[in-house]
């Protein structure tokens, strides 16, 4: 029998907060609990935003609330060839094209869209890419990319669906419409995403998708906003020959007001929780977890 092994894959665009907290908490007991293994991954592919003060704080936060993972830390920011190989196959078999829309040209299109009737959106409410990319000849492709002209690598959602057949994933916890056990896939809800930029080799779903499989993730534990992206990972999973762990999306963290977390909301933030006093143990509290499980070694 194998061993699970869970992940803990925080972003280091900013500090952690009670939601972060609770699902690396949540992540930790469930490995100590099935005698399983711990690992953190830090999800940096986008320089943009990631700073190593960020990720600096992302340890220290950790460590304090007592959370122990597995060495070394995966960084995606040093991996970025594994996930351009990942679009490259999917290329090879014709399921991503080059798109050359400008986001401006984009939002004009979906406008144009919604005033004759509101353009489809996808499950976080972003629109539908609405271009012809996709139709152009072969030729002219290649003539926009050797000339320079800035692109996306979108996938081919239609064909990617067709080629894969019917999807499922095994949910242990529960989707935002009471969704448990055996859930149907959806994937063409996201219509054609974005795989890659040019200047960027990955977008999370391609990262995420490769960096599970190598890793050996058994049991993915994550939050209930990420609960229908799981369609997409299950269809570029099927595409890309890799495994299909298990998902458990659990409740969100919400203010005062309802609204999810943010990274900016320095009251829920926890190096101002620390600062002010608050306990480890008065955060699994806060969270509904109970204190900390213990076993022999531990």
């Amino acid at each position: 029998m194998s061993v699970p092994v869970f992940r803990f894959a925080p972003s280091p665009n900013g500090y952690l907060h009670l939601g972060h907290a609770y699902s690396a908490l949540l992540n930790f007991d469930l490995a100590r609990r099935s005698g399983g293994r711990l690992l953190l991954r830090i999800e940096d592919i986008d320089p943009a935003r990631c700073r190593p003060a960020f990720e600096a704080a992302i340890y220290e936060d950790l460590g304090w609330l007592g959370v122990v993972w597995e060495e070394p830390v995966r960084r995606q920011s040093e991996h970025m060839a594994a996930y351009g190989e990942a679009v490259e196959r999917l290329r090879r078999i014709g399921l991503v094209y080059p798109s050359f829309d400008s986001r401006a040209e984009i939002a004009r299109r979906v406008a144009e869209r919604d005033a004759a009737g509101r353009w489809p959106r996808d499950p976080d409410g972003a629109p539908l890419y609405p271009g012809s990319a996709r139709d152009l000849a072969e030729e002219e492709r290649a003539g926009r990319v050797a000339a320079g002209v800035p692109y996306a690598l979108r996938l081919d959602s239609a064909a990617a669906v067709a080629r894969a057949g019917p999807l499922a994933w095994d949910e242990t916890g529960r989707g935002p419409g009471g969704e448990t056990g055996v859930v149907a896939a959806a994937p063409q809800a996201w219509g054609d995403v974005v795989l890659a930029r040019k200047d960027t080799p990955s977008s999370y779903h391609i990262a995420v998708v490769v960096d599970d499989a190598l890793q050996g993730v058994t049991d993915v534990v994550r939050g209930r906003d990420l609960f229908w992206a799981t369609s997409l990972h299950r269809l570029l999973q099927s595409l890309l020959g890799l495994p299909a762990p298990r998902y458990r999306h659990h409740d969100l963290i919400r203010d005062a007001a309802g609204a999810k977390l943010s990274k900016s909301n320095a009251s829920t933030g926890l190096r101002e929780l620390r600062a002010a006093g608050v306990t480890p143990a008065e955060i699994r509290q806060r969270l509904g977890l109970h204190a900390a499980w213990s076993a022999p070694g531990y």
